[in-house]
């Protein structure tokens, strides 16, 4: 297969079906496959035990993981930037949270022991953590030098 013909496998955030997007069409954005809804949305994809391992495993872009609870006021206060940097890097980079006060299973597989902590994924990987909050801007400086 060739780098013009190279297809990526992208994650829908509506529905969690895998659709193959080529490579230099990944700009465009482009539909699901399955429900016809955008590919990016521009904001975080709210993940739960079902659809983590999709996004995770499945996607062909790096996958940024907010792992958050709704009783922590820095993981609240941190939301408005991490919203911000999804705007900005999709498609490149698909940024995603996961609430561990409803999926403690997924924390405790992580060793996440505080929150907010941020994971960037790659094929399935975790290639970098971060704990603590960011602002938007130091939150794409991460992700790029990172993933």
């Amino acid at each position: 297969m060739t780098a013009a013909t190279e297809s990526l496998h992208i994650v829908c955030p509506h529905c969690h079906a895998t659709n193959r997007v080529p490579a230099e069409r990944l700009v465009d954005g482009g539909t699901c496959g399955k429900c016809g809804k955008p590919l990016f949305a521009g904001k975080p994809v709210e993940l739960d035990a079902a659809s983590f391992d999709k996004h995770v495993g499945r996607s062909d872009i790096p996958v940024v993981v907010d792992f958050w609870a709704p009783w922590c006021g820095p993981c609240r206060s941190m939301a408005p930037a991490f919203a911000e940097a999804a705007r900005q890097s999709e498609p490149h980079y698909r940024l995603a949270k996961l609430d561990t006060e409803a999926e403690q299973a997924i924390a405790a597989r992580f060793g996440i022991r505080s929150i907010p902590t941020l994971a960037i994924f790659k094929g399935g990987r975790e290639v970098a953590r971060q704990s603590g909050a960011m602002d938007a801007a130091s939150l794409m400086r991460w992700i790029k030098s990172k993933a």
